[in-house]
């Protein structure tokens, strides 16, 4: 893997490795700045820069609303995320750790999913949802459950399936 890294990015137009090295510490900066406008970051730098991964502190938010971190890593696979590490290395947080071969394309999906799930926690902070009754309780939505004839949730099904649309 490592020298598949290296051959990929001998030239890619960045000139080369360090080049590659200094757009890709530029993206996560972009990440940490724009998901940190909504969530709380630990460990930033004295200058507001995050290192290679940035973490999450959702303790404050679980104790006013509720809402977990497993709540918000579950909601993001219904954007098509895989959940970020939870709860490590610190106990209510969600560890994200953006790789260099994202594209900015994806980092900006990633913001955008977590802007929209901020407003969700938001939902509940204003009492239009409970915790409980909240979407993000209820990630991931399964197939077998959107597609139901039924739907019981006090969210509409669009919102479960598409969250992103909002």
């Amino acid at each position: 893997l490592s020298y598949q890294y290296l051959d990929v990015h001998k030239n890619d137009g960045t000139r080369g490795y360090k080049g590659s090295n200094c757009l890709f510490n530029l993206k996560r900066q972009l990440y940490g700045q724009k998901v940190g406008e909504h969530f709380k970051i630990l460990y930033t730098g004295s200058n507001g820069m995050v290192a290679h991964e940035f973490i999450l502190d959702l303790r404050d938010l679980k104790k006013a609303t509720g809402v977990t971190e497993s709540d918000v890593a579950k909601r993001l696979m219904d954007f098509g995320f895989h959940a970020p590490t939870m709860s490590w290395p610190v106990p209510g947080t969600l560890m994200v750790e953006p790789t260099e071969s994202e594209s900015l394309y994806e980092m900006n999906r990633f913001i955008e999913a977590m802007v929209t799930i901020r407003k969700e926690i938001g939902d509940v902070e204003s009492g239009t949802f409970s915790a409980a009754d909240s979407p993000l309780r209820h990630a991931p939505h399964a197939a077998d459950v959107v597609t139901r004839t039924a739907w019981e949730r006090l969210y509409t099904r669009e919102q479960a399936i598409y969250p992103d649309a909002r």
